[in-house]
This record gives C-alpha cells, sequence and structure tokens, in this order.
C-alpha cells in the first residue's frame, strides 16, 4: 500500500510552518491503515495526544494525564507513506491543568512538493505527582532557576 500517486485538489504547497519546529514527526505504516491506505483516524490521535504531551511535560517540570480532548477535527485524510510533522504549543496553563494545541500536516510525497494540514487538536493534561494525583503546575519562573 502506498500513498496515492496523484497530488489532492487540496495541496497548498506552501510547506510547513515557517519559524516553528514540530514536536514529533512520524511517518505512518501499512499496519496504521485499512486495506485502501487511509490512516486510522485513532493512530493519529494517539500520535497527537503524545505531541500535546511533550510541551505539557516540559512545562509541568514532570509527569502529566490527558484530561480531555476539547476538540479534534480531521481536516484531510492521511495515507501510508505521508510524511506528518505534528506542532504542539501551549495554550493557556492552570493551577494544575495544561491546554495545548496541536496541528498536524503531511508531506505527500517524497520530494515535499506538496504539504496538507490533516488535522488539529486541543487538548488538556494535568500534571500529577508520583502517586498519580493532580498537583499544582509550577510558576515559570521555578523553572528558569
Amino acid at each position: 500500500m502506498s500513498a496515492p500517486q496523484t497530488l489532492p485538489v487540496n495541496c497548498i504547497n506552501s510547506g510547513l510552518p515557517a519559524g516553528k519546529m514540530p514536536e514529533l514527526r512520524m511517518m505512518p505504516a501499512p499496519s496504521d491503515a485499512n486495506v485502501y491506505g487511509d490512516v486510522f483516524g485513532g493512530w493519529i490521535m494517539a500520535q497527537v495526544d503524545i505531541a500535546g504531551s511533550l510541551p505539557a511535560t516540559r512545562r509541568a517540570n514532570g509527569r502529566v494525564a490527558t484530561i480531555s480532548v476539547n476538540s479534534f477535527v480531521f481536516k484531510n485524510p492521511v495515507f501510508v507513506g505521508d510524511l506528518l510533522s505534528f506542532y504542539a504549543e501551549i495554550t493557556k496553563v492552570g493551577n494544575t491543568s495544561i491546554t495545548v494545541y496541536v496541528e498536524v500536516y503531511a508531506e505527500r510525497n517524497r520530494l515535499q512538493a506538496c504539504t496538507v494540514k490533516v488535522t488539529e487538536a486541543t487538548l488538556t493534561y494535568v500534571a500529577t505527582d508520583h502517586e498519580r494525583k493532580p498537583r499544582k503546575v509550577p510558576p515559570i519562573e521555578a523553572l528558569l532557576s
């Protein structure tokens, strides 16, 4: 199974977001897709959760747990062979929680001639202690010292 040979009509060809570094880059395998080469939404959701947890873990300075998927939109299909780039940005920090916005872009072929935004989501994580109980997110000043 491989990605379709024709470029989709919704190809934006503008590349990945300028000035941003992806938290995660992945290429789905045939085992991550149905018999038509379309990647399972659940696989994409799992990768989005991992990508969102990375900045949340850094900001919490430790363990976090996903407590809410606030929104999740599949904008375009993902195919076996797409190179996915996951961009994550913290949008809100609460007493014990951290909300993260994640965007996912697919590079449709090896020459990177077509880049398509495929998914966007907002997830909330809670900082947890060694007993997996909620704990306060440390102030930013504490992380810088």
